[in-house]
């Protein structure tokens, strides 16, 4: 026998990858004619580590190709991996500050080419966890987001932008991180709680109240409703002098309706300079704005003796002297409310207005079928008219939401790596500027008076090159280095854009919808003419047994698929994950639901053990194998319905309905009855196009168990599982189908007497008919009956319109229904109880709630109870 008799997982997987990747089955192949599926990998931290939530994009993924494969498909799934511009800077600047040093004096050529240095090292171990979880993609495309073509495409979609006037510089407030000194976007930006002081300060007649006193210096304009009754001596544009930190203000009363009037007092002064709702008034009023913290988080000069503290250094001080001067009304310590923070570093956000790149999303200059429409417009149009499906649906709503309160896209990051801003400046003498922007730099003409040109500081943010990401992937990489070329004639000359654009789906998490799917859209639409891909399915996050958001900082709620693989088996990770999931639902993992689907892996194992042992003369490429029997054509019959079932799943993104088809049909249905029944008598080719079958259907979900079964049995020589097609259908006879049903229902009928009545096995007699005669003795063994015998009183089945009884006496029965009226009275006793409780209205008022739950489900389970007793009364008491 070639099967050992158990299965080890780590035995094999790596030797089967291999041997995937020798075949070349992953490869796409553009120059054949064959129907095409296209997909992106969203691609992972070039310096992180596989986490679950990975593991399930990959996993379902690679569902997705080798289906798609066997069904003779050309498929395209390209890898890759993202340069991870914050969080990878991140890295290095902690690493210089652990060496004593920091990136300003290293300097930013040996800052990128040390970091260029950290990511070589660990792409490679990247790139081994993705091979680790079974990913069929091609690696002989694979694509990272710092290439010198990506570089281009990103250069590109700067210059056109900038061309068209969607690209523009300006001074706007934005969500600046001190900590990693640079902007973030607002999609990047978290509401973290926090319990902190709430102040009300008396300013001139007003009191107003805040949490963040040292941005207070420069307020000199006091906001409040127009409709706010309380106020309404007060016009807009009155003036008056008010005691401040600092000596008198002259403070401006502005009515607007941004005020919340039942928010603390229903009066505010604002900062425009450091709050996004104060610098939209300030842009309504025309209000001054001015500076009071600087871009490392410390106080400027306007606030005199606190200038140069940090911000909660200085808070306490500045409270201590309003409080000196009597203008401290009240502190409220209980006071909760949410900060701003980067999602990457973990800063806390101070807004600045800095002098930043932005993409304008509503000017109409983008070309879409017929139309001239803005960006935002494109968005919504591609989504609204289906030229682009979101799975599940509901996320439509949450999409639209977020186009429609849109803003203008902050595109400039003051952090060294990434894509560099393909902007240069020189000024003269006199102070002029020039700008060039362009897709090399500007070649220094010597002109007279003016110095050389330099390049933006300035890299772009993460999401820009990214957001490029199905088609930047596809142009050819040699006729990227030519700048002879337009972007045009690149597209139209590299084949596998031409092939595999736009993509047939784009596999994410529900949780980077607004992050990334929808700047691919906004990019790919406006630089292409074509939405990046035809559907968006959209997975849940994975979460820890409890319903915890799993966390480094909670070790306990974390499952590591690189300590779980092998210990337990790539396979088994990845039915766990996809077992029970659906489209945007977050899901629950443990390593329980991972032992559990390891069992599944071992089902498949021995089945091919028995199936081995049993077929001697195995038949290659067997097609249409002859059913004998009645159970031959039930299983065929299963098997017709199981892959047609299989397949509708996997076309529309079931994946955990198809599995659970097939789970089911394998464990309870082809070993609990089929190989069951073939212990007597088995049809070897039958059995042999069964396994086969199974093994194509379980390929997609459990690549690794399958193709070792199929190596180790060799019935198709050297052909690979990864490479065969689809199962095909060989329909079983009807009649003789429910021939085997009929035997389905008088075996289960046995083993639920035997079972309830505690009898091992039983004799039996049987009205003589063909089908008796025919079948009899696959029943006796299914049924584990001792044998006929001849006896005047019986149990007889009623589940059959066969005449069959089993010889077993009237007082074990009689005794049994005893047994049952008194647990009847039993259940009923506790349900009248139960009802009774839950009628008190004190009770359910008063105890706690999860202990009123307890009682519900008690309830519930107590009537379930009752139902079948009365059902298994019924049964015994004629």
């Amino acid at each position: 026998m070639k099967l050992p008799k158990a299965y080890e997982a780590k035995d094999y997987e790596k030797n089967i990858y291999d041997l995937w990747e020798r075949s070349g089955i992953f490869k796409a192949h553009p120059e054949i004619k064959a129907e095409r599926f296209s997909m992106s990998m969203p691609p992972p931290n070039a310096t992180g580590t596989l986490h679950v939530g990975h593991s399930l994009g990959i996993a379902i993924q690679d569902i997705l190709a080798r289906y798609n494969r066997m069904q003779g498909k050309d498929v395209l799934w390209l890898p890759g991996t993202d340069h991870a511009a914050l969080a990878t800077n991140a890295i290095m600047e902690k690493k210089l500050a652990e060496e004593g040093t920091n990136k300003h004096e290293v300097g930013r050529e040996e800052f990128i080419r040390r970091l260029k240095e950290l990511i070589a090292n660990s792409q490679d171990t990247m790139r081994a966890q993705i091979r680790a979880l079974g990913a069929s993609c091609d690696w002989s495309r694979e694509r990272y987001t710092l290439d010198e073509a990506l570089n281009r495409s990103v250069n590109e979609t700067f210059v056109k932008m900038y061309g068209d006037g969607l690209i523009y510089r300006g001074h706007r407030i934005v969500n600046w991180d001190p900590l990693l000194e640079t902007t973030v976007a607002d999609d990047e930006v978290v509401r973290v709680e926090e319990k902190s002081p709430f102040y009300t300060f008396q300013y001139g007649p007003f009191q107003i109240s805040t949490a963040r006193p040292e941005t207070k210096f420069g307020d000199k304009y006091v906001v409040m409703h127009p409709d706010d009754k309380r106020y309404a001596k007060y016009k807009h544009g009155d003036t008056f002098t008010a005691e401040w930190i600092n000596g008198p203000v002259s403070a401006t009363v502005i009515k607007d309706k941004a005020v919340d009037p039942e928010f603390g007092t229903g009066v505010m002064t604002i900062t425009p300079w450091h709050d996004m709702t104060d610098f939209e008034i300030a842009q309504r009023h025309k209000l001054d704005k001015e500076q009071i913290i600087d871009f490392h988080g410390k106080l400027l000069p306007i606030a005199d003796e606190f200038a140069g503290q940090p911000i909660q250094e200085a808070r306490p001080k500045i409270v201590a002297k309003l409080k000196a001067k009597g203008l401290l009304v009240s502190i409220d310590e209980n006071y909760v409310h949410s900060i701003a923070v980067n999602d990457r570093g973990q800063g806390i956000i101070e807004p600045q207005i800095k002098l930043q790149w932005f993409v304008d999303v509503n000017k109409q200059v983008v070309p879409w079928k017929g139309k001239i429409l803005s960006l935002k417009e494109v968005m919504q149009t591609v989504v609204r008219e289906q030229d682009i499906a979101i799975v599940p649906e509901r996320f439509k709503k949450t999409y639209y939401h977020w186009i429609d309160n849109l803003r203008d896209w902050c595109i400039s990051r003051q952090i060294w790596w990434g894509h560099r801003i393909p902007v240069w400046y020189r000024s003269n003498a006199e102070g002029e500027e020039q700008v060039y922007v362009g897709l090399q730099p500007p070649k220094n003409d010597g002109s007279e008076g003016w110095h050389e040109w330099e390049q933006d500081p300035d890299t772009l943010d993460t999401w820009f090159s990214s957001a490029l990401w199905t088609w930047s992937t596809l142009i050819d990489p040699k006729l990227a280095q030519d700048y002879s070329l337009s972007l045009e004639e690149i597209l139209s000359r590299s084949l596998d854009f031409q092939t595999y654009h736009p993509t047939s789906v784009m596999e994410t998490g529900w949780d980077i919808l607004f992050f990334w799917v929808a700047r691919m859209i906004l990019a790919t639409t406006y630089m292409t003419g074509q939405v990046p891909f035809k559907t968006v399915y959209l997975h849940g996050l994975v979460r820890a047994e409890d319903g915890q958001k799993m966390s480094k900082s909670k070790p306990e709620t974390m499952i590591d698929p690189l300590e779980v693989i092998p210990k337990y088996g790539t396979d088994a990770l990845r039915l766990a994950l996809i077992s029970g999931t659906s489209p945007g639902n977050d899901s629950r993992m443990s390593i329980a639901k991972i032992v559990g689907q390891r069992n599944f892996a071992n089902k498949l194992w021995n089945i091919a053990r028995f199936i081995e042992a049993t077929v001697t003369e195995p038949t290659k490429s067997l097609e249409q194998p002859v059913p004998k029997t009645p159970a031959d054509h039930w299983v065929l019959t299963k098997l017709q319905q199981i892959t047609e079932g299989v397949s509708q799943d996997l076309d529309n993104f079931r994946f955990a309905e198809g599995y659970e088809k097939l789970y089911q049909f394998v464990w309870n249905d082809f070993a609990d009855w089929y190989i069951e029944t073939s212990k007597a008598e088995p049809n070897q080719p039958v059995l042999q196009f069964a396994l086969t079958t199974i093994l194509k259907l379980a390929h997609p979900f459990a690549p690794f168990v399958t193709e070792t079964i199929w190596q180790e049995l060799g019935w198709e020589g050297k052909g690979l599982l990864a490479a065969s097609d689809w199962p095909h259908v060989v329909k079983g006879d009807i009649k003789q189908t429910k021939e085997f049903e009929e035997i389905q229902n008088i075996v289960r009928e046995i083993r639920y007497i035997l079972s309830s009545l505690q009898v091992p096995r039983a004799m039996f007699k049987y009205e003589q008919n063909a089908f008796f005669h025919k079948n009899i003795a696959v029943i006796m063994r299914l049924a584990g009956l001792k044998g006929i015998a001849e006896f005047h009183h019986g149990l007889k089945l009623v589940e059959t319109r066969h005449q069959l009884w089993l010889d077993i006496d009237e007082l074990t029965v009689h005794n049994f229904a005893k047994q049952l009226t008194a647990k009847k009275t039993e259940a009923q006793a506790s349900i009248k109880q139960l009802e009774s409780r839950l009628k008190n209205k004190n009770y359910v008022a008063q105890a706690p709630a999860h202990i009123v739950d307890q009682t519900k489900a008690q309830l519930t389970e107590a009537k379930t109870s009752l139902e079948k007793i009365k059902a298994e009364l019924t049964r015994f008491a004629d």
